[in-house]
């Protein structure tokens, strides 16, 4: 029956196109038609329109909504078939042609209508509807359109459909979508869709339209994506049943990025970068030694010297910023992060040889216009943020990010050597910064970040105004000042929304002065850096490239024990970038760079990135590149510090950094991701595998307990890094993650290939997530780290003798956290870290004699605290 209706209407709309024809001809060598084009967006409809300029044809105007063309041409100058032979050449269908695949799938994504019609196809059985779509926690690249239907970390995206006579749906254009009770709301676009800012003051949306009945929907838990449909002139919800996971990796994206999102970074207190990752299984956070505070990184085996730290795609903390750099970025400044093992892209530059951890920081345009953080611990530490963000008119934004930590508890000794466990101290910083979108392809922003950090630790019984540099008692103090300037411009070409063009620019100065017992270090470092990027298509979008030019600018002044190391790096260089994507089942980008340091000359940069989808939910990536950096022997090495080891440098010329050769390393890997059903939901697994390879490294050999010695490399030095990762949804709200991950990290000391030292070989990490409806989350993580090789200290007395390896243990967070309020939101969180209070006991080497020979407070293979509780509270106002 439907059938039979379906084919009168054709016939009724094909006389009522054929009467109109006849009767609106303009002359007698003019005639006016109209029929179906399919098409998606703005640029369909300016390709249509611009490709049907030819000679005889007086006007072409399309219609997004209807998909209607209208033209007005002269059949004797150019036949209808020819024009739509022109359209389907465009890579657009008729009702009656379709376009070749090859010529659709060089379109834009935002053009492809033939996926977005299957998007919007419902499935109804009973009383249940399935609504396909595409993953929706893909991470679309700037040459992308958003999906339809997903949800992000300020916005709920829905879209509105309308069943037709023939059972199909069909888009809603222009249906209301606001908030109960306020004028907060927005309209559907012609596909349909509607995007409307989160409001946690409201949790009930209206959707109208004219002719239908209103009806008000409950949004209860916002990572559900809401999907409306319109049936018999009654809006009507459907929830998906699909929800985003906090941490994901894109299986889309070529470059396998894990994203982690502000909803993973709430699973502990993250009171600044070094905690973000307590709940990651690939990356390890460790104190650097037993009296500064510092933490660092490991990824795939190595330091954090040798990952690419970026804050939005700028430089972050490096240089002398290295040792303090994880607790210079406050946690509730933390919008998400993205972590990618391996080589990256060469627009990012040259540095990255295990990988890149770039910060993304909350946004002028979609932050909360209030956040509020309270944290404190039983240790006495006490962290207040407060963010705050305004939209100032249609085109400007702003964003105030403050930050002040504190601890003052000079007595914490939990293991009773008469050191403070943690110094004392202050850090207050602030972010103020600005955006500017016109709405028509150009954006710029730009911001400035202030930091002053005040620390003093050693024994518990030190007082800087009368045992500063004297022998009384062993004391530190690190006065940490360091100021940034940021700007950014780029304009996205409105026509071509595949070309664009950006100038990035970073200015930093960077002071520390410091004191190590009777050890002095005062550095000062000053930075600029420039990244100018233009994109661009070869044709079609199956070939992509970006291209550019970047200057890296560093003006080093050290001052070590009274010895000056003092040198100037400038490094000009450009990159070219080419992505080939020939169909959704394989994608490479192949980079390479060309550079020129001022100390070391010129050197190329090759990386290759590939991805292949054999089958729907199975994607491969292989990574092949190089890396180059230079290393900063004495702010990334605190042993040259809080030791009595003596400092040897071994040079290889003159007029080098410290006089060694810059570290370079070629970084393989490979993985697979996995999607399959477990549990009747959506559940993951993936391996990964990663080799480094140094050429050359600064090697830091602590083998001898009465030395340091760093000299370039003269033999092998390796990592290998294997890990396998399950995440699975046994029960709803309820999240499983289990990972394995095995280390084999070789170095040549002094002739011996040594496992390096400090790192455990095996690591197997475990997580439980589960929330409630009524605002309730919990998070129970447990990590077990294996054994880890001791630097050889049998030199020493047998007093100051450290075993080979030492023990293996389990480390234990847990965190509780309640949502409350509707018209003020807010959060009570109350949690514990080193819930089996298993801590180091004897961290310090001859803590009793720390101005002996045999002092050294860097031997730290675990944690230096012990259990520790403590609750927050947070506050935020859309």
């Amino acid at each position: 029956m439907k059938n039979k209706i379906f084919s009168i209407l054709l016939i009724l709309i094909s006389v009522s196109i054929y009467s109109n024809s006849q009767v609106n001809k303009p002359s007698s060598e003019y005639q006016s038609t109209s029929f179906k084009v399919f098409g998606a967006c703005e640029q369909c409809k300016d390709r249509i329109e611009h490709g049907l300029k030819l000679k005889g044809i007086k006007s072409a105007v399309w219609d997004i909504d209807s998909k209607q063309l209208s033209l007005v041409y002269n059949p004797s100058i150019i036949p209808l078939e020819k024009i739509e032979n022109k359209i389907v050449g465009l890579g657009h269908d008729i009702e009656h042609k379709k376009a070749k695949k090859i010529i659709y799938d060089a379109l834009p994504s935002c053009c492809h209508y033939r996926e977005i019609d299957e998007q919007i196809k419902v499935i109804a059985l009973d009383s249940s509807i399935a609504f396909h779509t595409p993953n929706l926690t893909s991470q679309m690249d700037s040459t992308k359109a958003e999906l339809p239907v997903r949800h992000t970390n300020q916005f709920i995206q829905g879209l509105v459909l309308e069943e037709a006579m023939n059972g199909k749906f069909k888009p809603l254009t222009s249906a209301s979508v606001y908030w109960l009770g306020t004028n907060k709301g927005v309209v559907s676009d012609s596909l349909g869709i509607f995007k409307i800012a989160l409001d946690t003051n409201h949790t009930r949306l209206v959707v109208s339209y004219t002719g239908l009945q209103s009806d008000t929907i409950a949004v209860t838990d916002i990572n559900e994506l809401k999907i409306i449909l319109a049936s018999k002139n009654q809006l009507k919800e459907v929830t998906v049943k699909s929800r985003q996971r906090f941490t994901y990796a894109s299986p889309i994206s070529t470059i396998r990025s894990q994203v982690m999102t502000g909803g993973e970074l709430l699973k502990a207190a993250c009171c600044n970068l070094s905690e973000s990752f307590e709940t990651n299984p690939s990356v390890d956070v460790s104190y650097n030694d037993a009296v500064t505070g510092s933490k660092q990184i490991q990824l795939l085996g190595l330091s954090g010297n040798y990952t690419q730290l970026t804050v939005e795609n700028l430089p972050g903390p490096r240089g002398i910023a290295t040792p303090l750099g994880l607790n210079s970025i406050a946690g509730p400044w933390i919008e998400s992060i993205q972590l990618t093992k391996g080589v990256g892209s060469v627009a990012n530059g040259f540095e990255s040889i295990a990988g890149q951890i770039n910060v993304e920081l909350k946004k002028p345009e979609s932050a909360e216009k209030l956040l509020a953080n309270i944290y404190i611990n039983d240790q006495g530490k006490t962290d207040l943020n407060l963010n705050l963000a305004q939209k100032l008119n249609a085109k400007w934004s702003t964003a105030l990010l403050l930050h002040d930590d504190f601890l003052n508890n000079k007595k914490l000794d939990m293991n009773m050597d008469g050191f403070r466990d943690l110094p004392t101290g202050n850090q207050l910083s602030l972010l103020n910064r600005y955006k500017y979108d016109n709405s028509k392809g150009l954006m710029a922003q730009f911001g400035l970040k202030v930091m002053n950090d005040q620390r003093v630790g050693g024994q518990t019984q030190f007082n800087p105004a009368t045992d500063k540099n004297t022998t009384n008692y062993y004391g530190l103090g690190i006065d940490t000042k360091r100021y940034e300037l940021f700007g950014k411009i780029g304009y996205v070409f409105p026509q071509q929304k595949y070309k664009s063009i950006g100038l990035q620019m970073a200015a930093i100065d960077h002071q520390q002065d410091s004191y190590f017992g009777l050890t002095t270090y005062n550095a000062q470092q000053k930075s600029f850096y420039s990244n100018l990027i233009y994109q661009s298509i070869i044709g079609t979008t199956i070939h992509k490239y970006r291209a550019g030019l970047s200057f890296q600018y560093d003006n080093y002044h050290e001052n070590f024990k009274g010895s000056l190391y003092d040198r100037k790096e400038i490094v000009p260089g450009a990159f070219f970038e080419y992505t080939f994507t020939p169909t959704e089942k394989f994608g490479a980008v192949l980079g390479m760079r060309a550079d020129h340091n001022s100390l070391f000359g010129s050197f190329l940069t090759p990386r290759i990135n590939l991805r292949y989808e054999p089958i729907k939910g199975t994607v491969l990536r292989a990574s092949f590149g190089r890396g180059q950096r230079t290393a900063n022997i004495f702010a990334e090495n605190n042993s040259v510090f809080v030791s009595s080891r003596q400092v040897s440098i071994i040079t290889s010329g003159v007029g080098k950094a410290y006089g060694l050769n810059p570290e370079v390393a070629w970084n393989k890997g490979i993985s697979i991701d996995q999607k399959f059903k477990l549990f009747a939901k959506d559940a993951t697994f993936s391996v990964d595998f990663f080799r480094n390879d140094f050429q050359n490294q600064v090697v830091v050999d602590v083998e001898n307990p009465r030395e340091v010695k760093f000299y370039n490399l003269n033999g092998k030095s390796y990592s290998n890094s294997f890990q396998a990762e399950l995440n699975v949804t046994p029960l709803n709200r309820f999240d499983v993650r289990i990972a394995y991950r095995y280390f084999d990290v070789k170095t040549t000391y002094s002739g011996s290939l040594l496992d390096r030292p400090l790192i455990a070989k095996d690591r197997a990490f475990l997580s439980f997530d589960y929330a409630t409806d009524n605002g309730w989350k919990m998070n129970y993580t447990v990590t077990y780290n294996g054994k880890k090789r001791l630097p050889n200290t049998t030199a020493n007395p047998i007093p100051y003798q450290l075993d080979s390896f030492s023990p293996d243990y389990v480390n234990m967070n847990a965190q509780l956290t309640k949502s409350f309020g509707n018209k003020i939101p807010m959060d009570l969180y109350m949690g514990v870290e080193n819930l089996g209070n298993f801590y180091q006991q004897n961290p310090i080497v001859a803590a009793s004699q720390p101005f002996g020979q045999y002092f050294d407070a860097s031997m730290v293979w675990g944690p230096i605290t012990g259990r520790m509780f403590y609750m927050g509270w947070r506050l935020k106002i859309k």
